[in-house]
């Protein structure tokens, strides 16, 4: 399977919106997050191997979660995945799929008004992340599972407050003590010592 890049990650979408539109499907917007925003942004220079959405947006501009996908998206997306050689679940809403996903939790307030939203035809609005919003997921997601998270982390060079508001907004999802040595011990691991002693 093709890993996606800026070049493929644009063909993609684009492909996606003409699907959506041959299918004469109403106008949908996604909120994507992860390396494909980080990517599409130019935040970060590398590939990945999906488009997560974490949320979708009304006609009103009121978010609602991803999950399930509406069946003329995922039929779209399969179609695209057939023509460009991408996996199957290449657009997927694996941070929002259950009760414990990021959108059931609660986003970061302010979360669209910050986004940078991009059309890819009539029918198909894209909102990828601030790179804040980033921040906050991968401060998020590497405090769990550590990897590719950490590497964008870092890359994104995060200030010593933006880590501090990023780890206050992970406590409001888990307030345990815990959770708050967890973040800490990591902050220390990574060399944010002045970010870990604010919290």
């Amino acid at each position: 399977m093709n890993p996606i890049n800026g070049a493929l990650l644009q063909d993609a979408l684009l492909l996606l919106g003409q699907r959506l539109q041959v299918r004469e499907a109403d106008p949908l917007q996604l909120v994507v997050c992860g390396g494909s925003a980080l990517i599409a942004l130019d935040l970060i220079s590398r590939s990945t191997s999906d488009v997560d959405v974490v949320a979708m947006v009304s006609a009103e501009k009121v978010l609602y979660s991803p999950a399930p996908f509406p069946p003329v998206l995922k039929d779209a997306a399969n179609e695209v995945a057939s023509l460009l050689g991408l996996p199957e679940e290449w657009l997927n809403h694996g941070p929002s799929s259950d009760s414990g996903g990021l959108f059931q939790c609660g986003l970061p307030s302010g979360l669209l008004q910050r986004s940078h939203p991009t059309d890819f035809g009539d029918c198909l609005r894209v909102y990828f992340i601030d790179r804040i919003d980033q921040i906050f997921f991968k401060v998020y997601a590497a405090a769990d599972r550590m990897g590719v998270h950490v590497d964008d982390l870092i890359a994104l060079d995060p200030a010593p407050e933006e880590l501090v508001e990023a780890a206050l907004w992970c406590m409001s999802h888990d307030p345990s003590e815990e959770f708050r040595h967890i973040l800490i011990s990591m902050y220390q691991q990574l060399g944010f010592e002045d970010a870990a002693d604010d919290l």
